[in-house]
């Protein structure tokens, strides 16, 4: 089976002058791809809006028809970091149904993978609100299609540079969502301590690792090593989505994290492992953050890369991470999990 991946120029009709989440972030990773050759060894999905009725299921009435309203008022702003045009609705409704298709197309055996590449992105949305760039939540509405076609047991796994909190939110009561993420903090949105672990049938079903800024290559291969993949082992997921936000890179003006392009690349080849063992390969990545032009290019390429068994190029290179021992964080979360010292 070949790898989909999911692309719609009319993304570009969401801008705002000088706002960082901007058209060009996909453009130059668009350009990038095509100058890859590697675009014609994989399987286009259209974006269609997505369904009504499944919007409504991840999002509140009340948003929705505010997301709606402002748009047909020519456009407006949720928070002072949230737009919204003329055409953002119609934009953030492809968005979102580009990720269920794309979904839809892996778990239909269309395709053993997927990479979504659509804006704005979506992890910081609430059910009853956007902020943070992000107007509809994808990764929950692929997740909550994923689960209405019989699925039981869907981990998501988030390594933007800042924390999920919307996805967090929508799923923090659940049991049949596993939530992951590592991110720097304290940062914006605030959220995401490891204390933070779900509630009621969701308890245990949200893992977070707030790392301190400066993290890089190996630390975050350590975390995933020793945290990602025991909790996977235990939770054995069905279908692993990924929120791919690329601003844990070390150029990215957003952040302070030190991922390098290569780094990126070896987490994907962690995560299609995990996806590889326990649930036949079926893995979706859905765009999220990543605002240095070339930082955010060059790690989507790596990533494609890795999914498509291609060699991975890093031209920018790395840095060096910053000494912040892990020991302590990573033993916190292990404990907070029921992980146990020697996973």
């Amino acid at each position: 089976m070949s790898v989909a991946y999911v692309y719609d120029a009319r993304h570009t009709q969401h801008r705002e002058p000088g706002h960082p989440e901007r058209p060009e972030r996909l453009i130059a990773l668009w350009q990038v791809l095509e100058a890859s050759g590697l675009l014609p060894l994989m399987t286009p999905i259209e974006a269609t809006p997505v369904d009504p009725a499944l919007l409504h299921r991840i999002h509140d009435r009340h948003h929705i028809e505010a997301v709606k309203a402002a748009s047909q008022a020519g456009g407006g702003h949720l928070d002072s970091d949230t737009y919204i045009t003329a055409h953002s609705y119609e934009i953030a409704l492809l968005a979102a149904g580009g990720a269920v298709n794309a979904t839809e197309a892996v778990l239909s055996g269309k395709a053993r993978a997927a990479f979504t590449l659509l804006r704005p992105p979506g992890h910081h949305a609430l059910s009853n609100r956007g902020m943070g760039f992000c107007l509809f939540n994808h990764i929950a509405l692929a997740a909550q299609h994923a689960l209405e076609r019989g699925l039981e047991r869907i981990l998501i796994i988030d390594y933007d540079a800042h924390h999920g909190n919307g996805t967090q939110e929508i799923f923090y009561p659940r049991a049949d969502v596993l939530y992951f993420s590592t991110h720097q903090y304290p940062w914006y949105p605030g959220s995401g301590h490891w204390r933070e672990r779900g509630e009621g049938p969701g308890e245990g079903h949200t893992a977070n690792v707030p790392l301190p800024a400066g993290i890089g290559d190996q630390g975050y291969l350590r975390v995933f090593r020793e945290i990602l993949s025991p909790l996977a082992e235990r939770y054995r997921p069905q279908l692993i989505l990924v929120s791919a936000g690329y601003d844990a890179h070390w150029r990215d003006p957003l952040a302070l994290m030190r991922l390098s392009a290569r780094g990126f690349a070896e987490l994907a080849i962690a995560i299609l492992d995990l996806a590889g063992w326990h649930c036949d390969g079926k893995c979706v990545f859905v765009l999220e953050g990543g605002y240095d032009l070339d930082a955010t290019s060059a790690s989507a390429l790596a990533t494609f890369a890795v999914l498509l068994e291609r060699p991975v190029q890093d031209l920018l290179g790395e840095v060096a991470p910053a000494e912040t021992p892990l020991d302590q964080l990573i033993a916190d979360v292990q404990q907070a999990h029921h992980l146990g010292s020697e996973s």
